[in-house]
């Protein structure tokens, strides 16, 4: 009799443990998709700015208009991105696309003095610092899921259930890391 309430607890423990550890892959995996909503968030706010950008350079910079298709392009790609890779690959050809696009508001005193220009750039400055943060707060919850999907025994559940590994957020091109030069004026 005593053998049967050892295994019986044995049982009981083992079963609770594979609850508990579900439970946790399933909250990290959530607080995940809730991070990358933010991320979301911020660059569909982002997408929405740009063609009021583009808007305002072509009545000063009608005769650059291969920066502005390039803009255009880049937005196109970056809105119909799927997954965090695509994603951020799409979106750092975006944020060079907009660096040579602002580069234009040096070149063209009466663009850089305009006031629907100037507010728009200071929004999309504040829009690409939210992006960096939702990015940090992404790419930390990627990296807990990640690794207590890949710690033993957890990793037991996580292959039983097929939680899958989740990608970061992240620049993948070495020229993209660099600054672009953007002066917003006095």
């Amino acid at each position: 009799m005593e053998a049967w309430m050892i295994i019986a607890i044995l049982a009981v423990l083992v079963i609770g443990w594979v609850i508990v550890t579900y439970n946790g892959l399933i909250r990290l995996r959530n607080h995940v998709d809730e991070a990358w909503s933010g991320i979301d968030v911020q660059l569909k706010r982002r997408h929405d700015l740009i063609p009021n950008l583009v808007e305002t350079v072509k009545g000063y910079a009608s005769h650059e208009a291969n920066v502005l298709e390039n803009v255009i392009k880049a937005r196109s790609a970056a809105v119909a991105a799927g997954d965090p890779v695509d994603q951020g690959q799409a979106e750092n050809m975006l944020t060079g696309a907009l660096g040579k696009l602002f580069a234009l508001g040096e070149a063209y005193p009466d663009l850089k003095a305009d006031a629907n220009f100037r507010e728009l750039q200071v929004q999309l400055a504040d829009t690409e610092d939210k992006i960096q943060a939702s990015r940090r707060i992404y790419n930390g919850n990627v990296r807990s899921y990640n690794t207590k999907t890949q710690s033993f025994p957890a990793n037991v559940i996580a292959g039983m259930f097929n939680f899958a590994q989740r990608e970061f957020f992240e620049i993948t091109d070495p020229t993209e890391r660099e600054n672009v030069q953007v002066s917003f004026g006095s």
